[in-house]
């Protein structure tokens, strides 16, 4: 069940009009874009061929390697990719199988099983993994949960594309709605759902819980329902994405205001805040206005927990990962076991540079999590589908979706502990697994080590940031663009001029919210109409059932993506690729 403010539901617009596909001058896509959840599943297997000829998934050992080229010199027929594990679905004899097996550029051939998880118990299928095999094998929160420490009575702050009724997250009280910041925000229909499908399954995995789990969860409760790694905690929705995954950076940054400004209205505890997206954004933290606004959050007792994004190792952090102060969390693979030990940085996950790199990674691999059923995502998508009400999502967004929840239990067996102590804690009892020390920071999250472990004296001393920079540079290379109109400059998405220093100033007081007023803007409905950038002026036009909806972004279509193996062209959602840099992460 959800609750809504009624001070923040939106005014829906019901003239009918809608936008006509944007004509772009250039890559546009601003979007801080949002995280990138989507949803990453094996293909189904291939059927059975006549004679000796077996489905297999063969997998190699590093990309570089022409794996189509062997199996089909091995006298196989390759069905479907599988970049996301450098690998093929193919159709191979048993001798196929034993020459490809000698060959050192051949890391596995395994026999191709279905798809489908009708239950939660702990088996790694292939790729995919459940919610119950990463709490319970991977990261180890079921000793918190063991010794009651579920997350209850702390608030998860989720800004994303908004969190939908779904499989395990449908409890009383789960879901508390804060403001839709989004496109979205004026259609009655769409208003604080998520029709993109990002938010609703990172809500899952930080704290979904199955309606019918026991009170008291514990290890073997975790074998026999859905449950996120906080499954008490709850999931205070912050929506600025719309169905195409579309917002700027002065929407985020509108919402990480109104959390910290609202942390502890009417009830709520927020001391944890997922953000699940980044830009390229390249000017210094210093200056930056979303590392400020982080930082803003940071220093009032929220810890926030920001996806390194899915560019892959030799790039820089997506900002506002690049904050110093924050924990930025990069995707370790599980390889398809619950050995830990062998576990390493996913092939798509940013590494930062030797100034800044990720401080841990953590599960971030084909995890099976909440699905918003009428999502773009599952609708593009129905491959990536488990059991029709579950999806399967790749990324460092999920990444940081399990720290997020390992925050939350963390606070919850240490109330009053600082973010600067959940961050060490974490930090100093990450385990170590192989490759680069930029890549995989202090190591793999492991909660089982940092339940028993003291809580550290530590206090960061890094410069802060004054947030007078430019929201130029903190979108980076990509701007939102409507009828050939660029949303570009020093203007918010109402055409608002914008004022670093003046609006780091209300920010730090924490009045840079007014009511539903931001930036001189009502976000409740009337300022909708009558926007204007740039001259081009929105007047008269609706955005009812809008939400920029077939639009095509120059530079960052979704066309060529594909899902078959989990593939989107080169990087992935798991790398949720846009063709080039991408925001989502």
């Amino acid at each position: 069940m959800k609750y809504t403010p009624s001070r923040w539901r939106a005014n829906a617009s019901t003239s009918g009009l809608s936008w006509h596909s944007p004509v772009t001058a250039r890559a546009t896509l601003a979007v801080v874009a949002l995280l990138a959840m989507i949803a990453v599943t094996l293909p189904s297997p291939a059927q059975a061929t006549q004679g000796p000829a077996q489905a297999v998934v063969v997998r190699m050992t590093d990309a570089t390697v022409d794996g189509a080229a062997l199996i089909e010199a091995a006298g196989g027929t390759v069905t479907a990719e599988l970049a996301i594990i450098n690998g093929y679905a193919a159709e191979l004899s048993s001798d196929g199988n034993a020459e490809l097996l000698s060959n050192p550029a051949v890391l596995s051939v395994t026999p191709d099983g279905a798809v489908q998880l009708t239950g939660w118990e702990n088996t790694a299928n292939g790729d995919m993994i459940s919610m119950s095999s990463v709490a319970d094998k991977l990261v180890d929160a079921d000793v918190f949960w063991n010794d009651g420490f579920t997350g209850a009575g702390i608030d998860v702050a989720l800004i994303d594309s908004g969190v939908s009724s779904a499989a395990a997250l449908t409890t009383k009280g789960k879901v508390l709605n804060g403001p839709d910041l989004s496109f979205e925000s004026q259609d009655a229909d769409r208003i604080h759902e998520d029709s993109f499908g990002h938010g609703t399954h990172l809500a899952g995995i930080i704290a979904g819980r199955d309606a019918n789990a026991p009170s008291r969860i514990t290890t073997k409760e975790a074998r026999k329902n859905f449950l996120g790694i906080a499954p008490d905690a709850r999931v205070i929705s912050v929506k600025v994405a719309d169905r195409n995954g579309m917002a700027d950076v002065s929407q985020v940054i509108a919402a990480i205001d109104w959390v910290v400004q609202h942390r502890t209205d009417n009830g709520m505890n927020i001391k944890v805040l997922n953000l699940s997206f980044g830009t390229d954004g390249t000017q210094s933290y210093l200056l930056d206005p979303l590392a400020f606004a982080v930082e803003q959050a940071w220093h009032n007792g929220i810890v926030v927990v920001v996806a390194a994004g899915n560019d892959g190792a030799n790039v820089a952090l997506r900002n506002p990962a690049l904050d110093p102060f924050v924990i930025a969390v990069g995707a370790s693979d599980h390889r398809g076991t619950f050995n830990t030990k062998d576990d390493r940085v996913a092939g798509f996950s940013s590494c930062g540079t030797a100034a800044r790199s990720n401080d841990l990674v953590a599960p971030g691999k084909s995890i099976v999590s909440s699905m918003s059923s009428s999502s773009k995502a599952a609708a593009d998508h129905p491959e990536a589908i488990v059991d029709g009400t579950y999806i399967v999502g790749s990324g460092t967004s999920q990444a940081a979706a399990v720290v997020s929840g390992a925050a939350a239990l963390v606070i919850d067996q240490r109330p009053g502990i600082s973010p600067d102590q959940v961050k060490s804690l974490l930090m100093s009892t990450a385990q170590s697994t192989g490759g680069s020390k930029i890549c995989q920071g202090a190591g793999v999250l492991n909660l089982g080590a940092a339940k028993k472990a003291a809580t550290p004296d530590a206090t960061q001393t890094f410069a802060t940031a004054t947030g007078t920079g430019t929201l130029e540079g903190a979108r980076g290379s990509y701007n939102l663009t409507q009828d050939g109109v660029v949303l570009e400059g020093e203007q918010d998405i109402f055409g608002n001029a914008w004022d670093g220093a003046s609006w780091s100033s209300l920010s730090a007081a924490g009045a840079s919210w007014s009511g539903g007023d931001w930036n001189g803007a009502s976000w409740s409905g009337a300022s909708w109409s009558g926007m204007s950038w740039s001259g081009a002026s929105w007047s008269g036009m609706s955005w009812s059932g809008a939400s920029w909806s077939g639009a095509s972004w120059s530079g960052a279509s979704w066309s060529g993506m594909s899902w078959s193996g989990a593939s989107w062209s080169a990087n992935a959602w798991l790398g949720l690729s846009w063709n080039g840099p991408a925001g989502m992460v």
